[in-house]
């Protein structure tokens, strides 16, 4: 079998191979914070209004834009420059020419590695609707990574 996934540059993946690459752990739907003097970003434990916590996937993702004005399409050519992705995205890895980790579903084979490994949110986040917005400060996490 071969693996593409180590194979193809992010430019060279077709649409599905680009969705299937996703680790599936649900930290870019976390709210984030950003220093306004540092620049530095911090995730929260409060998860978009439209992620399914249990699976860590969002429950409208073909509208999700139109829904969440905020919220980002990734493309190929911006991977690299969006530093608020986590370290162990799967984007972010192959951006940088690495392979994916032993926990990613197409390594595995499983698409639970990506939560017994630890590395999802799933059980540890709060829906936005449930957190006031001012709270935010005081649900700021760093995820073991």
């Amino acid at each position: 079998m071969t693996e593409w996934w180590h194979e193809l540059s992010l430019a060279e993946l077709n649409p599905q191979q680009w969705e299937e690459l996703c680790d599936g752990c649900g930290r870019c739907c976390l709210h984030k914070l950003e220093d306004e003097d540092s620049g530095e970003v911090f995730y929260t434990r409060v998860h978009c209004r439209f992620l399914d916590a249990a699976t860590c996937r969002c429950s409208d993702y073909r509208k999700r834009s139109q829904l969440v004005p905020e919220c980002i399409t990734l493309v190929p050519d911006m991977v690299g420059d969006l530093d608020w992705l986590p370290s162990t995205c799967a984007y972010r890895l192959r951006a940088r020419g690495e392979r994916l980790p032993d926990w990613h579903h197409l390594v595995s084979g499983s698409r639970e590695t990506v939560h017994s490994a630890g590395i999802s949110i799933r059980g540890r986040t709060l829906p936005e609707q449930n957190v006031h917005p001012d709270s935010y400060e005081e649900l700021i996490v760093t995820w073991v990574e």
